[in-house]
């Protein structure tokens, strides 16, 4: 059964947001996600310091099964990368709410997370 922590938020794009009071947020993607592109092999990251807006392809996604673009849930500049993930691809199937983790950044307009799906919501839509 897919996995839905209520604590965090999500998108329609099947990324959650974890939203930190430093105006930090930590993105991923969710157990949904990872159970319908299979085994992950490689994932492509955007620079650390790179801006986004919201809805832009920030990286690719790349399984067994096909290539899945990621999208930014809010505003925002990229402030780290998951380097174990860049290194081992396989831990967003394995533990894609804890250890692989895809992005932290720095929200630039903290109003979008009103826009952002509570767990119920999204576990409605999937």
């Amino acid at each position: 059964m897919t996995q839905v922590p209520e604590a965090l938020l999500y998108t329609k794009d099947h990324e959650w947001i974890q939203i930190h009071d430093d105006g930090t947020a930590t993105v991923g993607i969710t157990d949904y996600a990872q159970e319908s592109l299979g085994d992950i092999t490689f994932v492509e990251f955007p620079a650390p310091g790179a801006s986004f807006s919201l809805a832009e392809t920030f990286g690719v996604v790349e399984s067994v099964k096909a290539a899945s673009d990621l999208f930014m849930p809010l505003d925002g500049e990229v402030i780290e990368i998951n380097e174990d993930v860049d290194a081992e691809p396989e831990l967003l199937n394995s533990d894609p709410y804890g250890k692989g983790w895809l992005l932290k950044v720095r929200l630039i307009d903290a109003a979008q997370v009103a826009a952002l799906l509570k767990a119920d919501a999204y576990s409605e839509l999937i």
